[in-house]
């Protein structure tokens, strides 16, 4: 898949903390401003522990994990939308990307500057939201300028752009996000076509304390980041990113040493790529046996023959159906026999939607 969530957030956040520990890229790090100019871009392996329980059942030679990216974009500032800073650089990379992991300071440090001279994570999201939507509604009113003459003749198309430029232009006046808004599906097709920023799906990570690490429910400030996610339909996940990082460079049993003594069962990035690959609209189903045992991503709402296509073109060609099992029965039953024998083995055809779990054997002649 080629979906890509970008890490964005004001300078001196964690952004490329996080980002390394995510990807171990060595991306540059600072304690000023824009040390991050050029986006980064890193792959990352999606956890899921769905893999090793199928490899137990159904073994093969090797187990290969799914994969997406993640896009580390230089900080931004207030004024943004007016070019300060890397603004423009800024709001292009951001307007690539197709979700948004919004990364805000929720820890004291007094070695560590904060661009606004206090740790505030609810006003830095604020701050960076502002410009988002300053930017979106001078692309909205440029739009409307255009439209709205169209709209006065016959163009029928025009016209229900313009109705939903006029639903979004208000939103925007008052700082508000386009995610917000409630569209019906026509309505939604058209703000697909604009690429505006605030209507990329948005996931809050507060850069927590290492003390707080074990229990991020009990730090105040991810409260804070919380509530303001909750008020706005988003998710929020808390995230000691230099923690993370130490832990990213350890080997597995070290590793654990390491979360056991932190009194956490997984590391926070696991649940932190978790979200983004859910935030992306992404899901995974399997192939196994034989030389492989594979995950893969697939866009939910991905038809049998489109999801073919994603291991090899001559599959979704070709395709003549699949047969599928769901992981659920096949962790439940513990093995495919047992599967086949309880009638839990499916044919399905090119009308079939993937769902996330499925175990797939494409039958395809070309």
């Amino acid at each position: 898949m080629s979906l890509t969530a970008g890490i964005v957030g004001l300078p001196n956040v964690g952004k490329s903390t996080l980002f390394n520990a995510i990807t171990k890229a060595g991306a540059e790090m600072a304690n000023y401003p824009f040390a991050t100019i050029e986006p980064n871009v890193g792959m990352v392996e999606v956890p899921d522990k769905r893999l090793d329980r199928i490899q137990e059942l159904i073994p093969a030679k090797k187990i290969v994990p799914t994969t997406f990216e993640f896009t580390d974009i230089a900080g931004i500032v207030k004024g943004a939308s007016k070019g300060e800073g890397l603004g423009n650089k800024f709001l292009e990379n951001i307007r690539q990307v197709d979700a948004i992991v919004h990364v805000v300071r929720a820890f004291e440090d007094d070695n560590i500057t904060h661009v606004s001279n206090k740790v505030d994570p609810v006003s830095d999201i604020e701050t960076i939201n502002l410009e988002l939507s300053l930017a979106d509604l001078d692309a909205v009113n440029k739009r409307l300028a255009k439209v709205a003459k169209a709209a006065k003749g016959r163009d029928e198309e025009a016209k229900a752009e313009l109705e939903v430029l006029e639903k979004i232009q208000p939103v925007l006046e008052k700082g508000g996000s386009v995610r917000d808004i409630d569209f019906d599906e026509d309505e939604q097709k058209i703000v697909k076509s604009f690429f505006l920023l605030t209507s990329k799906p948005v996931l809050y990570v507060a850069n927590i304390s290492e003390d707080s690490m074990g229990d991020p429910e009990s730090d105040p400030l991810f409260q804070e980041v919380k509530k303001f996610a909750n008020d706005h339909n988003a998710e929020a996940i808390g995230i000691a990113a230099e923690s993370e990082e130490e832990i990213a460079e350890l080997d597995d049993a070290d590793k654990q040493d390491f979360l056991d003594a932190a009194g956490v069962d997984e590391p926070g990035l696991d649940k932190l790529i978790r979200a983004a690959y859910k935030l992306l609209d992404l899901e995974t189903f399997f192939t196994a046996g034989g030389k492989e045992t594979k995950a893969w991503t697939f866009l939910k709402g991905t038809k049998a023959p489109q999801a073919a296509g994603i291991i090899h073109s001559d599959f979704e060609r070709g395709f003549i159906r699949a047969e599928v099992m769901s992981f659920a029965d096949l962790d439940k039953l513990g093995s495919e026999q047992a599967v086949k024998e309880a009638g839990k083995l499916r044919v399905e055809g090119k009308e079939y939607v993937m769902q996330d779990g499925d175990i797939v054997n494409f039958r395809f002649n070309v």
